[in-house]
């Protein structure tokens, strides 16, 4: 079985993505293809991760890729009808893909699947990353003959050259300002103004990094209304960056909160990050009330999506004191209506704040 071999040795951050980001077991030395590979495939194609993994991928599948295998990949792109997007997948594995990728072939957005599943499109289009001399006539057979067709379904084949990853990466994911004195920046970045609240975060699997207008829409919201000795709810922390950022803000203390057990290890492998992992604690919903031990918050902030939002309304009013701040993102801009509605008997909500169709509700505790 192809594997990432010989590991621990390699990478910290490349270790760091898989133990905390990644929710992988660090007591494993090898781990399966299939759990690494997808993940490593972004940072060649779509470049979601920062540079310093570019230098470990030779270690995929288990052998070290030569020199010149490293100036570029070939890339294969297929689109799959209704319930081939698994089987082309595991054909285009087995026919020695470093990486397959699924994505989205139309405009069919699965927003919030639970942890542990992994629905597809209904129109999906199957990549897999494979080295630059690849005979790609063998693989297209083997995606034929898993369909049981004659012919496999219409293939766009690409090469993938090498680029300068780190300046690339920089264009994509830098430091950036939120609001007057917050700032979130990469590992080794600082920002570019004296006396900025700095928080330091690199992309990884965990949702938020400032990049969506529903988590910059809520840390403008932060560096304004944020105050020295607040206590934050951070309900559907992904990334944890909401409830570090209120810390590096002046925040007493954070709890933060995903039914995703991943989300809550990156968090706090987060928080240590921006060293205030002393003042978060991160857990699932089930387990919050007994973390606050009887304090009250004084803010929440939640940016996950319309529905959850609806439903968690009176969860929300139970957990805040009157007079309580709460800003709630991850919401439509049609959606206003309908959240503000679920929202009202307890919370007198102020005008929404919107960027790009994304709208934050804000307001205080009746």
């Amino acid at each position: 079985m192809s594997a990432l071999k010989n590991f621990r040795g390699h990478s910290p951050v490349l270790q760091r993505l898989c133990y905390s980001d990644w929710g992988l077991d660090p007591a494993h030395d090898i781990w399966p293809l299939r759990a690494v590979s997808a993940r490593l495939a972004r940072a060649i194609s779509a470049r979601q991760y920062w540079p310093s993994i570019m230098p470990q991928l030779h270690f995929i599948a288990g052998h070290q890729v030569s020199q010149a295998q490293e100036a570029s990949w070939l890339q294969i792109r297929l689109e799959a009808a209704a319930g081939e997007g698994e089987i082309i997948a595991e054909a285009l594995a087995h026919a020695g893909a470093l990486s397959v990728t699924l994505e989205d072939a139309a405009d069919n957005p699965v927003l919030e699947p639970l942890p542990g599943e992994a629905p597809l499109w209904p129109h999906t289009a199957v990549i897999g990353l494979f080295e630059a001399d690849t005979d790609m006539q063998p693989v297209l057979a083997s995606v034929g003959k898993a369909l049981a067709r004659a012919t496999p379904p219409r293939a766009h084949i690409t090469t993938l050259r090498s680029e300068d990853w780190e300046s690339v990466w920089k264009n994509d994911f830098g430091a950036r300002r939120f609001g007057n004195r917050l700032w979130v920046c990469p590992h080794g970045e600082n920002a570019p103004v004296p006396d900025a609240v700095i928080v330091h975060l690199d992309p990884g699997l965990a949702f938020g990094t400032g990049n969506h207008p529903s988590t910059a829409l809520c840390l403008e919201w932060l560096d304004g209304h944020c105050q020295h000795g607040d206590r934050i709810i951070d309900y559907g922390c992904g990334s944890g960056i909401l409830a570090i950022a209120a810390l590096r803000l002046g925040a007493a203390r954070a709890w933060a909160v995903d039914i995703d057990a991943q989300a809550v290890l990156a968090t706090m492998n987060n928080a240590r990050d921006n060293d205030v992992a002393g003042c978060t604690w991160a857990g699932t919903p089930q387990h919050l009330t007994t973390a606050l031990a009887g304090e009250n918050a004084t803010c929440l902030l939640a940016n996950i999506l319309a529905r959850p939002l609806i439903d968690l309304a009176p969860r929300f009013a139970e957990l805040l004191p009157t007079g309580a701040r709460i800003a709630v993102a991850g919401i439509l801009q049609e959606q206003i209506d309908e959240v503000s509605a679920a929202l009202a008997p307890w919370f007198e909500l102020t005008e929404p704040r919107i960027q790009e169709n994304w709208a934050l509700l804000h307001g205080q505790r009746r």
